[in-house]
């Protein structure tokens, strides 16, 4: 029953991960489009498109206290890590838009495009980048070194990401309800790839309200110093 329990939580905290990157992507190709093109998204529900940048950040953000849900557990692991997984996923991914789409692999997200095969693309190339990040410290050691770097300058600034969490979750949420309030006014025709975005920035701000209240960012502590080697 607990193994169980260790397993559900460690699937929970890979899903949130596959929010905050759907939510990430998703206000990338937004963002795209708008600093290229003379669009509006989702006015006058929306006051201005540089609002994404908020809903970015909040996805961002979010990364790092999902992942650490996970990464206190341990599941043991099947053949291999998940970082392998993920990579075996993600070059299947690639692969895969190569072949069956016309949209460049580096173009992906910066497309609008109602194509099954493009957008079951888009959610195999992020699940394979969730399971690559959840498990992204054990990939290599340089990567372990460069994570623990950043986590001690984070550290020095943790007060300061701790509420930006908060503010940015609340942007998240408006920019679901100010979507979800265009779509059912000027473009309901496209209610269904818009539902992506419209859950996704939901769970992303309930997701950096949640962690703000839990603290999770005020809980983390700098990596622990290395012991001196006993021998040269």
């Amino acid at each position: 029953m607990g193994s169980a329990w260790v397993i559900c939580k460690k699937t929970f905290s890979i899903a949130l991960i596959f929010n905050c990157l759907i939510t990430f992507f998703t206000i990338a190709g937004t963002l795209y489009g708008f600093y290229t093109s003379d669009w509006k998204p989702y006015a006058p529900f929306l006051i201005d498109g540089s609002i994404f940048w908020f809903g970015l950040a909040a996805g961002l953000l979010c990364i790092f206290p999902a992942a650490a849900t996970g990464r206190s557990l341990h599941t043991g692991r099947f053949l291999f890590h998940h970082y392998v997984y993920g990579g075996f996923v993600l070059a299947a991914a690639c692969v895969a838009i190569t072949i069956f789409t016309p949209i460049p692999v580096f173009n992906l997200f910066f497309v609008d495009s109602s194509d099954i095969a493009v957008n079951a693309a888009r959610v195999v190339f992020i699940a394979g980048l969730a399971l690559l990040l959840d498990d992204l410290p054990d990939a290599a050691l340089w990567i372990e070194h460069s994570l623990n770097w950043v986590k001690t300058k984070v550290c020095a600034i943790k007060r300061t990401m701790h509420y930006a969490t908060l503010i940015t979750g609340i942007f998240s949420i408006y920019l679901s309800l100010a979507m979800l309030a265009s779509t059912l006014a000027n473009n309901f025709y496209r209610w269904l790839p818009n539902s992506f975005g419209i859950i996704s920035f939901f769970l992303t701000g309930a997701m950096a309200i949640a962690f703000y209240l839990r603290k999770d960012w005020l809980k983390i502590t700098p990596p622990p110093p290395k012991q001196p080697k006993l021998f040269a």
